[in-house]
């Protein structure tokens, strides 16, 4: 597997597959992906930075985080549908702990506790309960 970082110009690469993980994750969020490429650009142009992982030049994952001076926070790491089951988020998430991202940080990640596979998958890598944030949803309108 290979790794790059994203450029602005993989922003409507990174924006299709961040809509394949809102709808996957089961997010309430309804952007298009012409919005979700705005939000990307935006996010690539100031605070955040993406890698894509590639496997024979075909895009197999990226993950999307922000670095702080004490905490990482990765906010999006997905893999394609087809490539799941097969070790690739370990591999990507192995890549991102031991070669890009300094070992002296913190790493946050959020997860929806609907997503059943996904609080696994990050449990199964190291990753321990901290927070949960509860809600309530306003009322629909009548």
């Amino acid at each position: 597997m290979m790794y790059r970082q994203a450029i602005l110009n993989d922003c409507a690469l990174l924006a299709e597959l961040n809509h394949q993980l809102i709808h996957d994750e089961g997010h309430r969020n309804k952007m298009t992906v012409p919005e979700l490429e705005q939000r990307m650009k935006g996010w690539l142009a100031s605070e955040y930075a993406a890698v894509i992982f590639e496997d024979c030049e075909e895009v197999i994952s990226y993950a999307l985080y922000r670095e702080q001076p004490e905490e990482i926070y990765l906010r999006q790491l997905f893999v394609a549908r087809n490539r799941r089951r097969q070790g690739i988020g370990r591999q990507a998430f192995e890549i991102l702990r031991s070669i890009i991202w300094p070992a002296n940080k913190r790493l946050t990640v959020e997860v929806l506790v609907k997503n059943k596979a996904a609080v696994a998958f990050w449990r199964a890598v190291g990753c321990k309960d901290y927070s949960l944030k509860l809600e309530i949803l306003p009322k629909k309108n009548l």
